[in-house]
C-alpha cells in the first residue's frame, strides 16, 4: 500500500510538470485524490479505532484533510514554478519559491497543531498521538519522494 502511495505521488510530480497546461490540473487533481484515498485506508488501520471512535475521528480528520488540501494545492503552485522557470531561475525567484516552500512547511506544522489539539479533546491525547505519528510518517514519505524526484537549483 504504501509503495502505491508513492508511486501515485511519483505521478503527481512528473504529471505537474510534464502535463500540458490544459490537461494539468485535471491529471493532478484525479491523482491526488487517489493519494487521499490510500492514505485514508493507511490511517484506518493505523488507529484502530472503534465504532463509536470512528463516528468522531473521521468528521475531524476530513476537516484536516481539507485544510490540508489547500496547504497541498500551494506546494503544487511552488513546485509548477520551480520547473516552468528551472532554466532561467533568477535570484528573486529562487528567493520567492524558498520562501513560499518554508511558508508552506509553517502552515503543514500549524495543521498538525490545531489538528492534534482536536482529536486530543474530542478523543484522547494518546489517539491525537497516535494519528499525529501516523500523519506525519505518510506525509515525509511522500516529501522525500517529491525531493527525491526534483533537481536541486541551478
Amino acid at each position: 500500500m504504501i509503495r502505491k502511495l508513492l508511486t501515485v505521488t511519483l505521478i503527481t510530480v512528473i504529471a505537474g510538470i510534464a502535463a500540458p497546461s490544459f490537461a494539468q490540473n485535471d491529471v493532478i487533481e484525479l491523482l491526488r485524490s487517489d493519494i487521499r484515498t490510500q492514505k485514508k485506508a493507511l490511517i484506518t488501520g493505523a488507529m484502530q479505532m472503534t465504532e463509536a471512535e470512528s463516528d468522531i475521528f473521521w468528521p475531524i480528520y476530513n476537516e484536516y484533510e481539507n485544510e490540508l488540501r489547500l496547504v497541498g494545492d500551494r506546494r503544487v503552485a511552488t513546485i509548477k514554478d520551480f520547473a516552468d522557470n528551472y532554466e532561467n531561475m533568477t535570484e528573486e525567484m529562487a528567493k520567492d519559491l524558498s520562501k513560499r516552500s518554508l511558508k508552506n512547511q509553517e502552515d503543514r506544522l500549524s495543521l498538525y497543531k490545531k489538528y492534534n489539539g482536536k482529536f486530543a479533546k474530542a478523543l484522547s491525547p494518546k489517539m491525537a498521538a497516535r494519528w499525529l505519528q501516523a500523519e506525519y510518517a505518510i506525509n515525509e514519505m511522500i516529501d522525500v519522494q517529491i525531493s527525491a524526484e526534483l533537481p536541486l537549483m541551478k
